[in-house]
């Protein structure tokens, strides 16, 4: 006799319809929480980069030379307009505050100095002899350069009188003075001064030397032609 253990499938319910296992149906998924929104940076990459003031001061204090705009925007990250308008912000706030040190525009970038107030407190602290001076014939020839640059060795020779090679050599090795080409009708070197020049000067640019006009004789374009005609 069959007990309905053995096998017998159970019975299905008239009412019951037909169904297809629903392989459309995508399980239930947990939220993603590890999940960023758009647009947000993620806080976990690091700390904000420091102020744009800060970073310029930081920059300035290690440089041993004029530093170009363009380079302090490169490094900080920031467009060269604004670098620009915040070290002219910087140098007036130095200025106003009366800090023993300036931000100076010399030579295309922008360095710190000490303050011309502070000149002799600076100076007694520097060691006697630590810094080369030049001597009164390197002063002549540079500044000779200086004002009718491009020039050849000839021609500072006939400003001067004396030859001035040996001079220029040691100008050159201090990085004051540089080749600038050749006379196109001589084949002449010619001598310029350096940016280094603009920077120990304290200068911007090489029209803000002072005039000399009113220090020079009123022949002496004539008396150097005939003194650089000698000297050839």
């Amino acid at each position: 006799m069959d007990n309905g253990l053995t096998g017998a499938e159970p019975e299905r319910q008239p009412d019951e319809p037909d169904r297809e296992p629903d392989t459309l149906d995508e399980p239930d998924r947990e939220p993603d929480v590890l999940e960023e929104p758009d647009g947000e940076p993620d806080a976990r990459d690091g700390l904000p980069a420091p102020e744009l003031r800060m970073s310029l001061e930081a920059v300035l204090l290690v440089a041993d030379e004029p530093v170009p705009p363009g380079l302090l925007a490169d490094v900080a990250g920031q467009p060269e307009a604004l670098v620009a308008t915040t070290l002219r912000d910087l140098a007036s706030e130095y200025a106003e505050q009366r800090r023993g040190f300036d931000l100076r525009e010399v030579a295309g970038g922008w360095r710190l100095y000490t303050r011309d107030e502070c000149a002799a407190v600076v100076e007694r602290f520097v060691a006697d002899g630590q810094e080369i001076r030049l001597t009164q014939a390197a002063l002549e020839t540079l500044a000779v350069v200086a004002y009718r640059q491009p020039v050849s060795r000839a021609r500072v020779s006939a400003v001067r009188g004396v030859n001035c090679d040996g001079v220029m050599r040691t100008l050159v090795l201090r990085g004051l003075v540089e080749e600038g080409g050749s006379d196109p009708e001589t084949g002449a070197i010619l001598f310029q001064t350096t940016s280094y020049f603009l920077e120990r000067l304290g200068l911007a640019r090489l029209s803000d030397l002072p005039d000399l006009a009113p220090f020079l004789p009123d022949q002496l374009d004539e008396e150097l032609d005939l003194g650089h005609d000698a000297v050839r």
